[in-house]
């Protein structure tokens, strides 16, 4: 699936009461959905090992494995005001410290994509090395999702602040989180699906109705060719193209 940046998610499915997930890739012109189980494998046989273009992810580990990799920042700043909110001392400090640096370099992104993109890295080394040194401290904090947090950062910093490079990267990864939001629903009314091929046919129709939309077309007249098409024994028509 060839895209210069992919937005990638998963959510929970249920396939006849077994705990799978609903995958979503989107590009820019097509739409991708898969249910299986939340591995590597499904990354693998997708992406393959080597994947070319930018992949736009939340913190699930198995994306690690991609280097040319962004992060969505909406995930980070709440788990930040998260802590904030914490009894815990220390806790909250971190949820500040992460926050006030997020929040500033968000108004410098967002600043600097009014102009050509200047690269903003060199600008803000030196803030970035003082808050990778608070990491390295709570990494080692008692407060489990203060650990869990600081270890988020270093695990994924490169992908976290990547975008300082090209502020006109995306900083969360709304494309995917929009595609899955009227299928949740969807999950919620129906409580999933009952089979395997149940699973496969709705994740298609998915993609098709999806991939329709993102291309500013209607997905019924193509859905009611397919049909048409089906009953005559012939071959399914391709995608409408972009309007």
């Amino acid at each position: 699936m060839a895209s210069d940046l992919l937005h990638a998610d998963e959510t929970p499915h249920k396939e006849h009461g077994e705990a799978l997930w609903l995958w979503v890739f989107v590009s820019a012109i097509a739409v991708l959905f898969l249910v299986g189980y939340r591995s590597r494998e499904i990354l693998d046989n997708l992406l393959g090992e080597v994947y070319g273009g930018w992949l736009m992810s939340d913190g699930y580990r198995n994306y690690r494995a991609y280097k040319n990799r962004l992060r969505c920042w909406a995930h980070l700043l709440r788990k930040a005001k998260g802590l904030e909110d914490s009894l815990v001392q220390e806790a909250r400090r971190f949820g500040t410290q992460t926050t006030e640096l997020l929040e500033m370099l968000m108004e410098a992104i967002y600043r600097a994509r009014e102009g050509p993109g200047t690269n903003l890295a060199p600008q803000y080394q030196g803030r970035l090395d003082a808050y990778r040194a608070v990491c390295e401290r709570a990494k080692g904090s008692s407060h489990e999702k203060t650990r869990a947090l600081a270890v988020e950062f270093l695990n994924d910093w490169e992908a976290i602040f990547r975008v300082l490079e090209n502020p006109h990267w995306p900083l969360p990864h709304n494309e995917a989180e929009r595609a899955l939001r009227h299928w949740v629903i969807l999950r919620r009314i129906s409580y999933g699906t009952r089979t395997m091929v149940g699973s496969r046919s709705f994740a298609l129709l998915a993609s098709i109705i999806d991939t329709c939309r993102k291309r500013k077309v209607s997905p019924w007249p193509y859905l009611a060719e397919v049909i048409a098409r089906g009953r005559r024994g012939q071959e399914a028509p391709v995608l409408p193209a972009p309007a």
